[in-house]
């Protein structure tokens, strides 16, 4: 899939052998390797990262209503609070996704899932309001930081006959994160805890326990990762070859049992690294010339064909994203909402919505009486358990994508997965009672999942692995900058009736369904070899 494939460029006379690149090689030795225990260790290690990541988005919008009094919270700064880990993510999602190309995956997600759980830590022990929103700034920052080699680890550890499946796998730890977070969330903050320390001078309540216990997830992700290998590619485009054949013979006697002698491809890259101690100068790793590597290495990125379909994809994951993220990360509100508003002769969701915003305004011409004691307001049961059911559901798809990628091909799956979703998003207009608004809101955020994953996989796919990285992160950035205008344009547009957020949003799907419509099957495997392939004798001349 992302391995060059020099044998298609025989036919258009642009090398004179078939003999497999290093990257080839290092699918064939991972098919030597299998699935085994390596294997397991690495999705119960990205397991731990998923759902750390969940963490920083969807804690935020289970606290808004119970630390509303502490934090002395009004509407807007409930709006930015939980906007604040999408502009963390933004701002170095593509800086850290060059970064992780240049300096390799390890680094940044021990680095960035530990930096993760010092903010998560101060923002559970914060005092004030510019506290815990500067924490969850610098939480959505390492979390990019780390979510991009997160992705790329998983996939270069996988040959590409079950890397699809791989990543439809992990992409479902989603789903489960967020089955978790609303579990974790209905233990925790359902109880009365308050302690004092210090005099009174650091007083936690209920969402401060909560989001200290939250910040383990972050801890043991990190504490994880430390015992995975770096990614041989990475080591292969760094021409460290003895460390990359030694990590894949590592991968072997784990998964099989068998010993380092019964390796198939002993003698990988000796004739390489025999080069490499003749000219020791070719190869001097210093931290400019690293750099002048990535930037040499990312060229190919921006160039046709390459740099338009990078265009499509970032386009396509931008609308998706606001999907996806504006019904989850709304559906514990909206889900209270239906919780007070509904009355047994009436159940319609955009009546219910219609009544909230109208009392909203109200409220607005009303005088608050300084001596009125603020109240929190908390979820009852019914949202909870409404949570628990959506992220239960939003592991369903990627188990029968997982069954069909292979046999459909990831872009009619994209295309089916998008017409769902416009069904579901319009359906919500009519929902008429609290299972069919479940039901609903669940398959949305079902699909959209499963659509973002296999735009990922698109992605992986037809991008080498010196840009992979910086690839996912220009995606996710368009995606997550997706994710932050549809939170902001979401209660304006419900605010001038229910109906038209549900039309905006099922329009913009029906938008990049026919864009996908345009883009042809067939991979773009061979033109990028070829692209690649041209400026070979420059990458070398670079590289080693």
């Amino acid at each position: 899939m992302s391995d060059l494939n020099l044998q298609a460029l025989a036919g258009h006379g642009n090398v004179e052998t078939k003999a497999p690149t290093a990257m080839q090689e290092v699918n064939l030795a991972l098919k030597a390797c299998g699935f085994g225990l390596f294997h397991i260790q690495l999705m119960f290690t990205s397991f731990v990262g998923f759902v750390a990541g969940i963490m920083v988005t969807n804690s935020t919008p289970y606290i808004l209503p119970i630390a509303e009094c502490d934090l002395d919270m009004n509407l807007l700064q409930k709006g930015v609070l939980n906007a604040m880990p999408f502009v963390g993510m933004v701002s170095v999602c593509v800086v850290a996704g060059f970064l992780t190309d240049t300096f390799g995956r390890k680094i940044f997600l021990v680095g960035g899932y530990g930096g993760l759980f010092v903010f998560t830590f101060i923002g559970g022990i914060s005092q004030t309001y510019l506290v815990l929103v500067t924490a969850k700034l610098f939480e959505g920052m390492l979390f990019a930081a780390s979510f991009n080699a997160v992705v790329t680890l998983t996939s270069e550890f996988c040959h590409n006959g079950i890397r699809d499946r791989m990543m439809l796998l992990q992409s479902s730890f989603a789903g489960f994160g967020q089955v978790i977070a609303a579990l974790m969330s209905w233990a925790i903050l359902t109880q009365k805890w308050k302690d004092s320390y210090f005099n009174g001078a650091i007083v936690l309540n209920t969402w401060n326990f909560y989001l200290i216990i939250m910040s383990m997830w972050s801890l043991l992700a990190s504490c994880l990762y430390m015992l995975l290998p770096e990614s041989p590619k990475y080591f292969i485009t760094q021409k460290r070859y003895d460390e990359a054949r030694k990590i894949l013979i590592n991968i072997y006697t784990r998964n099989t049992g068998k010993t380092a002698d019964s390796f198939p491809y002993p003698n990988l890259w000796k004739d390489k690294m025999k080069q490499i101690d003749e000219s020791p100068e070719l190869c001097n790793q210093h931290f400019g010339n690293m750099l002048s590597v990535g930037l040499h290495n990312i060229k190919p990125m921006f160039r046709r064909p390459l740099g338009i379909y990078l265009i499509l994809f970032c386009f396509m994951m931008f609308f998706s994203m606001i999907l996806y993220n504006v019904i989850r990360l709304w559906f514990p509100q909206l889900s209270t909402i239906a919780e007070y508003y509904s009355t047994p002769e009436n159940q319609n969701l955009c009546v219910m919505l219609d009544a909230y915003t109208s009392d909203l305004r109200s409220r607005k011409f009303n005088v608050t009486n300084s001596s009125d004691v603020c109240i929190p307001a908390v979820s009852g049961t019914e949202t909870y358990l409404n949570s628990v059911i959506l992220g239960s559901i939003c592991v369903v798809p990627f188990i029968i994508s997982g069954i069909l990628v292979s046999r459909v091909g990831k872009k009619y799956l994209y295309i089916v997965c998008g017409l769902i979703t416009v069904g579901a998003t319009l359906g919500l207009r009519w929902a008429s009672s609290k299972i069919e608004m479940v039901a609903l809101f669940s398959t949305d955020v079902a699909i959209a999942q499963t659509m973002n994953s296999l735009n990922q996989a698109l992605v992986i796919e037809h991008f080498p692995t010196t840009t992979r990285s910086l690839a996912i992160a220009v995606l996710m950035t368009c995606g997550r900058t997706g994710s932050l205008v549809g939170n902001i344009l979401f209660p304006i547009l419900l605010d001038k009736g229910c109906v038209v957020p549900f039309y905006t949003l099922a329009g913009s799907m029906i938008c990049i369904v026919s864009k996908q419509m345009d883009r042809p099957a067939k991979s773009l495997t061979d033109t990028k070899s070829i692209l690649f392939a041209v400026s070979l004798n420059d990458k070398e001349k670079l590289l080693c």
